[in-house]
């Protein structure tokens, strides 16, 4: 089912969440058996991420460098197919832009579209590590808008090199990203709605933000996006803290706000435990707000890990 038909059926606001494909040589079944504690939320979907490709330069002892690739998450496709077979919900994974050229976007996306998944969540995507700036394939998409336009062009039974008889055309719903406190690479709130206007315009039917840890800025945001004459529906991204590091790496990574009431908590804080603790805390009382305002979907960013995920949301569902 389309993410878009789960949210107009819900009489209330519905749980989701999101996971990392595990890193290369670990186990699919760890994976299912981690997560299966939060199928007791009935999530109608779950999000499963997309890595590109990156690279490090091998030194030989010639002197010559060797462009060897460290791409260490592979399988979305294949964990897309076992998480709608173990669980019977949809899978929504990630299409990229970066990293990926429109041919194998559209391979990519026939792949997906045998298996049954009728979602994608269309991103750009980040730069890789080892770059400053984004630069997209020689035959890649440069923006999201981009992206959304060639997934709805499969819609239409167009393809890259051919045009296709009615039975093979594609019928994807696709979600984009929103950023409640913009976009870091946008110079203003008004000129990162632009885009995620013309994202929406090209086909995108609903929004996931990301996390964000002071509600005001996300009712803002959907104030600000319902102004700019976007009306699909917004979903809430939410990511408890939970360790000591990602008090300062969150905000840096993320280029996002801690609220002063969080922080005042967390400078208490000597180990993880206490963070997390402070964390959990402070996303139940998140999610109560979001909830009492009726947000479509309460969405989490789990990276692969359900216990904190798990605590959260029994307090909420």
């Amino acid at each position: 089912m389309k993410i878009t038909e789960h949210l107009e059926k819900a009489d209330k606001t519905l749980f989701s969440f999101e996971i990392l494909p595990p890193l290369k040589g670990q186990s699919l079944n760890e994976l299912l058996e981690g997560i299966a504690p939060l199928m007791d939320f009935k999530p109608p979907f779950v999000d499963v991420t997309y890595h590109r490709e990156e690279y490090i330069y091998k030194k030989h002892p010639s002197g010559l460098l060797e462009k060897v690739s460290t791409k260490k998450r592979p399988g979305t496709v294949g964990i897309c197919a076992a998480i709608m077979n173990r669980f019977q919900v949809d899978a929504v994974p990630h299409i990229l832009c970066g990293g990926f050229t429109k041919e194998e976007t559209e391979n990519a996306l026939i792949d997906l579209n045998f298996i049954g998944v009728e979602n994608v969540l269309a991103l750009r995507g980040d730069a890789p590590k080892t770059e400053g700036k984004f630069i997209p394939e020689a035959e890649g998409h440069s923006y999201a808008s981009e992206l959304v336009e060639q997934i709805m062009r499969m819609n239409e039974g167009r393809y890259l090199h051919e045009e296709t008889e009615i039975g093979f055309q594609t019928d994807f719903c696709v979600g984009v990203a929103g950023y409640p406190e913009k976009h870091f690479e946008a110079p203003s709130m008004k000129f990162d709605l632009k885009y995620l206007k013309e994202k929406v315009e090209r086909g995108a039917e609903y929004i996931v933000t990301q996390m964000f840890f002071d509600n005001k800025k996300y009712f803002e945001f959907v104030d600000q996006v319902r102004a700019a004459g976007i009306d699909v529906p917004i979903i809430p991204g939410i990511k408890p803290i939970s360790t000591l590091g990602q008090i300062t790496m969150l905000p840096r990574t993320f280029f996002l706000d801690l609220p002063d009431e969080l922080m005042d908590e967390l400078e208490k804080c000597t180990n993880n435990t206490e963070v997390r603790e402070v964390g959990i805390e402070w996303a139940i009382q998140q999610c109560k707000e979001l909830v009492s305002k009726n947000v479509p979907s309460l969405h989490f960013y789990t990276m692969s890990k359900a216990q904190t995920t798990y605590k959260i949301a029994k307090e909420i569902f």
